[in-house]
């Protein structure tokens, strides 16, 4: 297949108000990850206007688990946007750390709960997609396909990584690294090229984020 069998022929059958959602969402989610890496608070309000967009998105697309995942992040963003402006002496920028023990075991149980979560989800999916009838409706896993199980896997995976992020923890970035790079096939699966071209550049900026943080903790400790 080549790029243009990719990337824009999907885009042929769809309409204008759709591709310019999608432009919109993916614009304003590298602007958050872009202030993200600044530890600069805006990260939160370009984040919510990205995020309610893709619910609204990757829900017509079918992509439950990750809609639910930005439903997440819409939540947890005002959530995270509170903790920042409390832990920030000027408003704008905090200060980053390592992860504590404590905080891998319930990122630990953050995961597989959410694994559990999203998996109910989709078995219920049949009759989500019935208008939530279950007239001639078989519930199962059946239907999914290898782009539904990496959505299941990266859900969890973002989940515990946006956690991290806003109580303020390097290793959030890892987990976007991880999340980032298993998108950007299944997007293109499912006819997202935008969305999978953002998740490019979502990749290179989350190993931009990861040093920058880690220097700017290294960097505060000695002084």
């Amino acid at each position: 297949m080549n790029f243009y069998e990719l990337f824009l022929k999907p885009y042929e059958s769809y309409d204008t108000f759709q591709i310019a959602l999608e432009a919109i969402a993916t614009i304003f989610g590298i602007l958050s990850v872009y202030f993200s890496i600044k530890k600069n608070i805006w990260v939160y309000p370009t984040g919510i206007v990205s995020t309610a967009l893709y619910v609204y998105i990757l829900f017509n697309f079918g992509l439950l688990g990750d809609m639910m995942i930005n439903f997440y992040y819409t939540v947890m963003s005002i959530y995270g946007w509170i903790l920042w402006s409390k832990s920030s002496e000027d408003h704008i920028h905090v200060e980053v750390s390592w992860a504590t023990k404590k905080e891998w075991i319930f990122s630990g149980i953050l995961f597989f709960i959410s694994l559990i979560l999203v998996t109910i989800v989709y078995y219920y999916k049949p009759f989500i997609d019935n208008h939530f009838s279950m007239k001639n409706v078989q519930l199962g896993l059946y239907h999914l396909d290898w782009a539904n199980w990496l959505d299941v896997f990266t859900t969890a995976i973002f989940l515990v990584g946006m956690w991290l992020m806003a109580k303020r923890k390097i290793e959030n970035w890892i987990f976007w690294m991880i999340g980032d790079l298993i998108c950007i096939p299944m997007m293109i699966y499912k006819g997202l090229g935008i969305t999978s071209i953002q998740y490019m550049v979502f990749t290179a900026m989350a190993f931009v984020g990861y040093f920058e943080w880690k220097k700017g903790h290294q960097l505060h400790h000695r002084k």
